[in-house]
C-alpha cells in the first residue's frame, strides 16, 4: 500500500485539536478579514491532513482547490476531502461555514469503508430539510464540545460528529447506485478501484490486478471498460500522474527521485509517460504551477 509521501505537508489532527475530532464554525466578512483568522497560513497553503474533513457551507462561497480540481462551494452545499488528497483554500467570501474533522481511529469503521467508496468527492447540494437537520445536529455538536466537563464528553463528541459525517454521507449515496443493484461489471470495476488505490506504486500491470480479482486480464479490462469508458491501463497511468503531479507541485524532489517513489527505475520510460497522460513535460508542469 501507498504511504503518504513526506515530501508533502501534513496537518496533524492531534496537535491541533487534541482529540481526534473537530467540530466548529467560521465566519468573515470578505476574504480579507478571513486572511487574519488564526490558521488561516495553514490551510491556504496546500497540503495534506491526518483526518478527514467535512465542510458545509451556510452563507456566501468558498473556493478550494483539491488535487488540482478548483470548486466552489454555495450556501447549502456540502464537501467532503479524504485525508489522502492535496487540497487548500483559495478564498472564504462574505461567508459563514461549518467545518468538521475526525480521526481514523475515531470515525465509524462502517463509514471508513463508505468514505473510500465515494472519494473523489465533488460538492454536494443538500436539501432543504437535510440541511436544516444537519444544521442542528452541528449545533447540538458544538454544544458538546463546550461541555469538556461531562464525564462522558469524548464518547459524547465521537458519536455526535460520527452522527453529522453519516448524514453527509447518506447524502452522497442517493447520488449513488445501491451495491446490491451493481452489475457484475459495475461490481469488478469498483474492485479493481480499490485495489488500485493500495497498488498503484507497486503494481502497473492490468495482469496483476486481474490476478489479485482471480479473474482474467481480458475480463477485467472488459468490466473496466464497460462502466468507464477507460482501459484498466488508463486508469493506472492517470493514478500515477496524479501523485506525480503532487509532488511536483508540492515538493522540491527532482523527477528523477519522483520516478523512483512511484515505483519507475526507468526514470526516462517515465518521463515519456508523464509526458504522454499530463500534455506536458514533468519540468514545464512544475514550473508552470510555481510562477
Amino acid at each position: 500500500m501507498y504511504k503518504k509521501s513526506k515530501h508533502i505537508p501534513v496537518n496533524p489532527l492531534i496537535a491541533d485539536f487534541g482529540t481526534g475530532i473537530f467540530i466548529g464554525k467560521m465566519y468573515s466578512k470578505d476574504v480579507h478579514e478571513y486572511e487574519r483568522f488564526e490558521g488561516f497560513d495553514k490551510i491556504k497553503q496546500s497540503h495534506r491532513d491526518e483526518y478527514h474533513l467535512f465542510f458545509l457551507q451556510e452563507k456566501g462561497t468558498t473556493t478550494i482547490e483539491i488535487d488540482f480540481q478548483e470548486y466552489t462551494l454555495k450556501p447549502s452545499s456540502a464537501i467532503f476531502i479524504h485525508q489522502n488528497q492535496v487540497h487548500r483554500t483559495l478564498s472564504f467570501k462574505n461567508a459563514a461555514a461549518s467545518i468538521w474533522a475526525i480521526s481514523n481511529e475515531n470515525l465509524n469503521p462502517e463509514y471508513l469503508k463508505l468514505l473510500e467508496d465515494i472519494t473523489p468527492a465533488k460538492p454536494l447540494l443538500i436539501n432543504k430539510e437535510t440541511f436544516t437537520l444537519i444544521t442542528e445536529a452541528i449545533s447540538l455538536c458544538i454544544k458538546i464540545v463546550e461541555r469538556k466537563n461531562e464525564k462522558l464528553y469524548y464518547s459524547l463528541l465521537k458519536g455526535s460528529c460520527n452522527t453529522l459525517i453519516g448524514l453527509v454521507i447518506s447524502q452522497y449515496l442517493v447520488q449513488s447506485k445501491p451495491f446490491e443493484k451493481l452489475s457484475r461489471y459495475e461490481i469488478v470495476s469498483k474492485a479493481f478501484k480499490e485495489l488500485l488505490e493500495q497498488n498503484f506504486v507497486t503494481a502497473k500491470r492490468p495482469a496483476e490486478y486481474a490476478k489479485q480479482l482471480n479473474i482474467s486480464t481480458n475480463y477485467l479490462n472488459e468490466c473496466v471498460k464497460n462502466t468507464t469508458g477507460h482501459s484498466v491501463s488508463y486508469h493506472i497511468q492517470q493514478r500515477v500522474i496524479l501523485e506525480a503531479k503532487r509532488l511536483l507541485y508540492h515538493s522540491d524532489i527532482s523527477v528523477k527521485e519522483i520516478s523512483a517513489e512511484l515505483g519507475y527505475d526507468d526514470y526516462p520510460y517515465f518521463s515519456r509517460l508523464f509526458t504522454k497522460v499530463a500534455g506536458t513535460t514533468a519540468l514545464a508542469f512544475r514550473n508552470k504551477n510555481h510562477d
